[in-house]
C-alpha cells in the first residue's frame, strides 16, 4: 500500500507541477496577447481619434475651457428643486473618486518610465483639451437620461447611443466593456495597489488587507449611489488637498530642479533625442502614446465612465451639469497629474541614482527621497486614491450591468465586485494592467463616436443655455 500511495503521490505532484507550469504559461501568453493588443489599440489611430475629438469639440463648442471658473463655482452650489438622485457636487465627487486613483501616481510614473519625460506634457494636454470632451459627455448624460419606475435616474453613453443615435448594438458593447473594465481599472488593480503598499511599508498581510478592504467597500456600496456620493463627498476633497499640498512641498525642496524639469518635459515631448538626467531617450510616438493612454486612464475624458454618475445629478438643465463634470478633468489631470509629473521628473534630476526603468519603483524612489513627508504622502495618496476609485467604479459598472440585464443582475454583480476586491488584494495581477488599457480603448471608441455624431445636439444645448446666458433656466 505504501508504494502504491507513494507512486500515486508522485504522479499527483508531477501532474500538479505540469498544471502549474501550464497555468503560468497561459498567464504569460495572456499577458503578451493583451500587451500586443494594447499596443495596437493605443497606436496612432486611437491617438488621432482621442485627441482629434478633444480638439474638434474644443473648437466646435467655442473653448468651454474658458468657463472653468464658472464651472467650479457651480460645482459647490446646490441646484435646489432640480430632479436627480444626488447633488451636483455629489456626482462630481463620485466621478473624481473614480478618476483620482493609481493612474495619478503610478500611472504617470509608468508613462515617464516607458515614454520619457515628454509623456507628462502629453498627459497634461490630454487633460486640457479633454475638458471639452468631459463637458460634452456630461451634457449628453443629462439630455438622454431616463427615470426608472422607482424614481432613479439612469444615463451615460449607452443611453446616448441608443436614444440619441438608435445604435443599440454599440450601446450594448459599451455597457459590456464598462462592466469588464471595472474588474481591472476600478477594482483588482486598485485593491492590489492598496495591499502591496501596506505589505511593503507596514508588513500587513494581503489577506488581512483584503478582508478589511472588502468589508469597507461593502459597507459603502451596498447603500447605493447616495451612500457612495456621501462618502466620496467627504473623502475626495480631503485626500486631494492633502496630496496637492504634499506635492507642492516636495517641489519646494526640489526648487532648483523644477524649471529644468519643465524644460525637459516640453523638449522631450516633441523631439526624439536622449532626455538626459537619468532618463532614457524615447521617440515622440512613445511619449505621445503613453502620455495620452495614461492621461485617459487618469482623467477618463472620452472614456464615457463619468457621465454614468453625472446622469444622477440634481440639475435644472444639461449644460449646468456639463460644466460641473468638466471640472473633474481639470482637477485630475491639469492639476494633480501635472504636479505628480513634476515631482517625479524633478526628483530624478535632483537624485541621479533613481532608476526610471519601472513605474512603481520610480514613484516610490522619487517620493521617499524627501525626508519625513515623502513616504507617508505616497502611502496615504495611494491608499485613499485607490479606495475611492473602487467606490466610484462600482457605481459605473453596476449601472452598465443594469442596462444589460436589469436591476436584479446588478445586485448580483455588486456582490461579485466585493469578492474581487479581496481577490485583487491577494493576487499578483500584472496582466490586469494590460487588460485595463484594452478595455479603456474599447469603451472609448463607441463613446467618442456618440460625441462626434451628436455634436449638433451639443451645440444646440450649449447655445440655448450657455452662449445665451440662460444657465439658471430649466
Amino acid at each position: 500500500m505504501f508504494f502504491i500511495t507513494q507512486a500515486t503521490a508522485y504522479g499527483y505532484c508531477v501532474d500538479r507541477c505540469a498544471w502549474n507550469m501550464n497555468e503560468t504559461n497561459m498567464i504569460d501568453q495572456l499577458n503578451v496577447f493583451f500587451n500586443d493588443l494594447s499596443g495596437f489599440l493605443w497606436g496612432w489611430p486611437m491617438i488621432i481619434l482621442l485627441l482629434g475629438t478633444h480638439l474638434f469639440l474644443t473648437i466646435r463648442l467655442r473653448f468651454p475651457q474658458r468657463k472653468i471658473f464658472t464651472a467650479i463655482r457651480l460645482s459647490v452650489k446646490r441646484d435646489k428643486g432640480a430632479s436627480g438622485d444626488v447633488s451636483q457636487f455629489g456626482a462630481l465627487a463620485t466621478a473624481l473618486a473614480a478618476t483620482i486613483g493609481t493612474g495619478n501616481i503610478i500611472g504617470v510614473a509608468t508613462a515617464v518610465a516607458l515614454g520619457g519625460p515628454g509623456a507628462v506634457l502629453w498627459c497634461w494636454l490630454t487633460g486640457v483639451f479633454g475638458i471639452a470632451t468631459k463637458y460634452s459627455e456630461g451634457l449628453l448624460a443629462i439630455k438622454y437620461r431616463v427615470r426608472t419606475p422607482d424614481g432613479k435616474m439612469l444615463g451615460g453613453p449607452m443611453y446616448a447611443l441608443e436614444r440619441g443615435l438608435g445604435w443599440k448594438p454599440l450601446a450594448v458593447l459599451f455597457a459590456f466593456f464598462t462592466a469588464m473594465a471595472a474588474f481591472g481599472i476600478g477594482n483588482t488593480v486598485q485593491a492590489n495597489a492598496i495591499s502591496t503598499i501596506l505589505s511593503e511599508t507596514y508588513g500587513i498581510s494581503p489577506y488581512v488587507t483584503g478582508v478589511v478592504l472588502s468589508v469597507l467597500v461593502a459597507a459603502v456600496i451596498l447603500g447605493g449611489v447616495k451612500s457612495i456620493a456621501r462618502v466620496c463627498g467627504l473623502l475626495v476633497p480631503f485626500m486631494a488637498l492633502f496630496y496637492v499640498l504634499g506635492c507642492i512641498y516636495i517641489l519646494v525642496v526640489n526648487s532648483a530642479f523644477v524649471w529644468p524639469a519643465i524644460k525637459l518635459i516640453v523638449s522631450s515631448a516633441f523631439t526624439a533625442r536622449a532626455a538626459g538626467g537619468g532618463f532614457a531617450g524615447g521617440t515622440v510616438l512613445l511619449a505621445a502614446r503613453y502620455g495620452i493612454a495614461r492621461g485617459l486612464f487618469s482623467n477618463e475624458s472620452g472614456l464615457g465612465s463619468a457621465p454614468i454618475v453625472a446622469a444622477a445629478a440634481q440639475t435644472r438643465n444639461p449644460v449646468r451639469q456639463a460644466l460641473v463634470s468638466s471640472t473633474g478633468t481639470f482637477w485630475d489631470t491639469v492639476i494633480i497629474c501635472a504636479l505628480t509629473g513634476l515631482v517625479i521628473v524633478s526628483s530624478v534630476l535632483a537624485y541621479p541614482d533613481i532608476s526610471y526603468a519601472n513605474g512603481a519603483t520610480l514613484t516610490r524612489a522619487a517620493f521617499t527621497k524627501i525626508p519625513y513627508i515623502g513616504e507617508p504622502l505616497l502611502s496615504f495618496g495611494l491608499l485613499t486614491f485607490a479606495f475611492s476609485t473602487i467606490l466610484g467604479w462600482s457605481y459605473y459598472s453596476e449601472r452598465a450591468v443594469e442596462y444589460l440585464k436589469g436591476q436584479r443582475w446588478s445586485h448580483v454583480y455588486r456582490w461579485l465586485y466585493i469578492v474581487l476586491v479581496f481577490v485583487g488584494s491577494i493576487a499578483g495581477l500584472q496582466v490586469v494592467w494590460n487588460i485595463a488599457d484594452c478595455m479603456n480603448a474599447l469603451m472609448a471608441i463607441p463613446n467618442l463616436l456618440s460625441l462626434l455624431f451628436l455634436n449638433g445636439v451639443l451645440v444646440s444645448e450649449t447655445k440655448k443655455y450657455l452662449w445665451s446666458g440662460r444657465l439658471d433656466e430649466e
